[in-house]
């Protein structure tokens, strides 16, 4: 049964609650998939469980980065160069504001990737390697998605022709905010998902107008973030960190409960 994303929107709506290409690097989709698999329903569980079987896990944190590790795969070259576009997508044209005409042509974004994904993971008729598939590209593109340079709004291939200096060391942007900033904070993944989870529900913002796709509102979220995270010049210091590592923090943990959301309406019949 396919969720209409009017209702998907809806559901996420009731989760607004108060406070209380590469994205991410291994560390960061690690967390996304670990805090997305500490809220999945009974039957959502028992699903991914059952799918992940095929690849002899029980955690999604192990199959989180396998998009990005297809570029690396000998054997996996054709489907690499399918969906090596799919990771991102690019607002130049002076706003933030998803048209798919425009911004989308051809569905080759991370949108209308996650749109098609998430069908092809709730359609039973489908083979479960076929499911299986799908649901390492939605777990991936639901943590790529919220990175908010893979949905920038400059024309430098998301930060990373930005160069800055780091840590004494030469880097650019995009790789910073990958894993440069979460590495600054000294914790293997899962003590960083620990301790991010026992800060309880994240806020979420409000869905906006259209109701219709939640996924494009994401990507929003992102372009309007990534507007405000060039430094001044193109160096890195502490004080740098100490303002947009929560920020980073925070995109973590809502593209982890938003997950969680995602494959609990995917994954229940």
């Amino acid at each position: 049964m396919k969720y209409p994303r009017r209702a998907l929107a809806l559901v996420l709506a009731a989760l607004v609650v108060a406070p209380s290409a590469h994205a991410w690097g291994r560390q960061g989709h690690a967390i996304v998939a670990d805090l997305a698999q500490r809220h999945l329903s009974p039957s959502a569980e028992a699903e991914v469980e059952r799918l992940l079987a095929l690849d002899h896990t029980k955690s999604l944190a192990d199959i989180a980065s396998w998009p990005d590790d297809l570029r690396n795969d000998k054997d996996q070259q054709a489907l690499w160069k399918s969906t090596q576009g799919l990771h991102y997508i690019n607002f130049l044209h002076g706003d933030c504001d998803y048209q798919p005409p425009r911004d989308c042509k051809g569905d080759n974004c991370i949108v209308a990737a996650i749109e098609h994904y998430v069908t092809v993971l709730e359609d039973t008729r489908q083979s479960d390697a076929t499911r299986l598939e799908a649901l390492k590209f939605v777990v991936h593109f639901v943590g790529d998605i919220h990175q908010p340079l893979h949905a920038g709004s400059r024309d430098d291939k998301g930060g990373n022709t930005y160069q800055v200096q780091f840590d004494g060391k030469g880097t650019n942007l995009h790789s910073l905010w990958d894993s440069g900033m979460l590495k600054t904070h000294g914790k293997e993944w899962k003590d960083y998902a620990d301790e991010l989870s026992a800060e309880g529900p994240v806020a979420l913002p409000a869905p906006r107008a259209p109701l219709d796709n939640p996924y494009a509102q994401w990507a929003e979220e992102s372009c309007e973030i990534s507007g405000k995270i060039y430094p001044d010049g193109h160096k890195i210091d502490d004080a740098y960190v100490k303002a947009n590592l929560p920020v980073a923090e925070m995109r973590l943990r809502q593209a982890g409960r938003r997950l969680a959301e995602v494959l609990n309406l995917a994954l229940t019949h």
